[in-house]
């Protein structure tokens, strides 16, 4: 780790890890309750590196943990504008110094300039800096019209929060959800995560992965440039936020847990990122009756807390209710 890094604070916690066939029973019977067509399968991990997912390692298996980084306490109600995190030293911190990850996070403001989202889409070798595979995006607000502005990222810098699967990005056995059709309340994640969570109760099951949203509109958020005043609670983040509906295809990368052990998990966090421009922070789809998914997940084995905000807060973390 370089001399300009600090040392940050890292606590390790054991995840639960079901057989992927107990998963895939549990996992089925929350999906019929909210989707009109399902299919829960064990296989092997698709080429993910080809259309329709360009992520930047083939697979996502591995010694397979997620990165839970920093937090919404990092932004709210006033942004700390110092927290600043990369790529290479999160890597180090998770023990595993040749990481695949993937996942959402807030983009590095201080090179693009303003505030923005981190779509995260990087393999970090294990003693290249300079052959870093970096395909992730920043998404910001237009300044000139208010609309999504998405770009590959320059730099291997984030700041204020991430949530990551990190993987060796190999190939191997893994969960494939397809869903269409919405019936019930839940998006997609948001029924993944409380399934798991009904079921396991207090036994942490932590997944990560990437999903398509192969047909149909999402509604997805853009934070804008940080706020000069506080935000103090959810209707001030949800007026300050800006969002906009979005076409299929849309690849979203992420992590979600079903029971955080008491160290400020976000529960849930998945952007997304396409071939036509688009990206941001997934809510939910929007078209229910023409909307399908398509998902590929591993199990992660422990989690690493990293960084972990002294101040809590219990708004701005999530609001994925469909409206």
């Amino acid at each position: 780790m370089s001399s300009t890094q600090p040392t940050l604070p890292v606590q390790k916690a054991p995840m639960h890890v079901p057989p992927l066939e107990e998963v895939l029973n549990v996992l089925q019977d929350g999906l019929e309750k909210n989707f009109s067509s399902i299919s829960v399968s064990v296989v092997d991990c698709p080429d993910l590196t080809k259309e329709p997912f360009f992520l930047s390692s083939p697979g996502i298996c591995g010694k397979a943990r997620l990165a839970d980084i920093g937090g919404p306490p990092f932004l709210l109600p006033l942004p700390q504008k110092d927290k600043k995190f990369n790529f290479k030293q999160i890597s180090k911190l998770v023990d595993l110094p040749d990481a695949f990850m993937i996942g959402a996070g807030a983009g590095p403001h201080h090179v693009v300039g303003v505030n923005c989202e981190l779509v995260c889409n990087v393999h970090v070798p294990k003693d290249k800096d300079n052959d870093l595979t970096n395909q992730s995006y920043t998404v910001k607000v237009g300044q000139k019209d208010q609309g999504c502005v998405m770009e590959k990222m320059t730099c291997t810098d984030f700041c204020l929060m991430g949530n990551f699967l990190c993987s060796e990005g190999k190939p191997g056995k893994v969960l494939e959800v397809i869903a269409s059709q919405r019936t019930g309340p839940l998006n997609f994640m948001s029924c993944l995560q409380k399934t798991l969570a009904n079921y396991y109760k207090e036994k942490p099951v932590a997944l990560g992965g990437t999903f398509l949203v192969e047909k149909g509109k999402a509604r997805l958020h853009i934070m804008p440039d940080f706020s000069d005043v506080p935000l103090n609670c959810d209707d001030d983040v949800n007026n300050w936020l800006k969002f906009y509906e979005m076409d299929a295809p849309l690849v979203c990368v992420g992590e979600l847990v079903s029971y955080d052990p008491g160290l400020q998990l976000r529960m849930e966090h998945f952007h997304c990122f396409s071939q036509h421009g688009q990206g941001g922070h997934y809510h939910y789809d929007t078209t229910p009756n023409e909307v399908k998914y398509r998902g590929y997940f591993s199990l992660a084995e422990t989690i690493y807390r990293i960084d972990e905000p002294k101040e809590g807060i219990t708004f701005g973390r999530d609001d994925h209710d469909i409206k």
